[in-house]
């Protein structure tokens, strides 16, 4: 899959939700191998209650972190595939 390139302020401060709908969070940050450029995770601040329920590694601030690839879609909210946390 292809997602189209949006730029880092286009995505920070987007609220993400699973595609079933469940709020998660706000986009903080996202890390990237710096040799690479590849994109790691996405760093999410804010955390909903429903995140206790998913097994996601946390930060040292408790911020969650969840895999780049578990995206789905950029758009008013970034989007991501619950099924691809794991």
């Amino acid at each position: 899959m292809v997602i189209e390139k949006k730029p880092f302020r286009a995505m920070v401060g987007k609220q993400v939700v699973t595609k079933e709908g469940k709020k998660l969070g706000f986009i903080k940050d996202i890390t990237f191998e710096t040799k690479s450029g590849e994109l790691i995770h996405m760093v999410i601040k804010d955390l909903t209650p429903y995140t206790t329920n998913l097994s996601l590694e946390r930060t040292a601030e408790k911020e969650a972190l969840i895999p780049y690839h578990a995206l789905v879609a950029i758009g008013d909210f970034v989007v991501i595939s619950e099924e691809d946390l794991v």
